[in-house]
């Protein structure tokens, strides 16, 4: 969405009052620049680990509740839903998935970071109980922060290689999820 030199100059510049919206949209690579920053002296290490786990929070509990906004309690899921796969039938079993494992698909979906988006929406379409899932979320979204700081902190100045990296891992996750969903509908279907 934002160029690097481009937010990199935006948190300089603009500093945590700017950072805890560019973590909520931009995440991981807003993480490795301000925790880079904060070696520079730029912020305090403290302060960038509190808002960015903060920020991912929040960012989680937005797709929860627009998953929540999807679909209306004890209804069908819209058309273009339905088209998508997610039919009465696969609803209920999200449901039940998300009653019985909620916990453990929060977790691998926010440390795989490609399914993350998917899952928080999956949630919230589910309408798995709001404290678990912000327990989960914060339960999983403390280790990836602070290994995204702990990136920032050592290799930040190499911030375009870091980049490229997640982006690479998070296609190949991506496209190791999508083959997995692939199968299992067809298993299922």
């Amino acid at each position: 969405m934002f160029d690097l030199s481009m937010t990199e100059a935006l948190i300089k510049a603009h500093g945590l009052l700017l950072l805890t919206p560019l973590a909520v949209i931009e995440g991981p690579i807003v993480t490795v620049i301000a925790a880079y920053l904060a070696r520079l002296n730029y912020f305090s290490l403290l302060t960038v680990i509190v808002v960015v786990i903060m920020a991912d929070l929040i960012g989680d509990i937005c797709f929860y509740l627009l998953g929540r906004g999807m679909v209306k309690k004890g209804s069908a899921p819209p058309k273009w839903m339905q088209r998508l796969g997610l039919n009465p039938a696969r609803l209920d079993g999200l449901v039940s998935k998300f009653d019985v494992e909620g916990g453990k698909l929060i977790v691998i979906g926010k440390l795989t970071h490609s399914a993350g988006i998917a899952v928080l929406l999956g949630a919230g379409i589910a309408r798995m109980r709001f404290l678990p899932f912000v327990f989960y979320s914060t339960v999983s979204t403390i280790p990836k922060s602070l290994f995204f700081v702990a990136i920032g902190y050592s290799c930040g100045n190499f911030v375009n290689r870091v980049d490229h990296w997640i982006g690479m891992i998070s296609l190949m996750m991506l496209v190791i999820i999508v083959f997995v969903s692939i199968f299992w509908l067809k298993r299922t279907s």
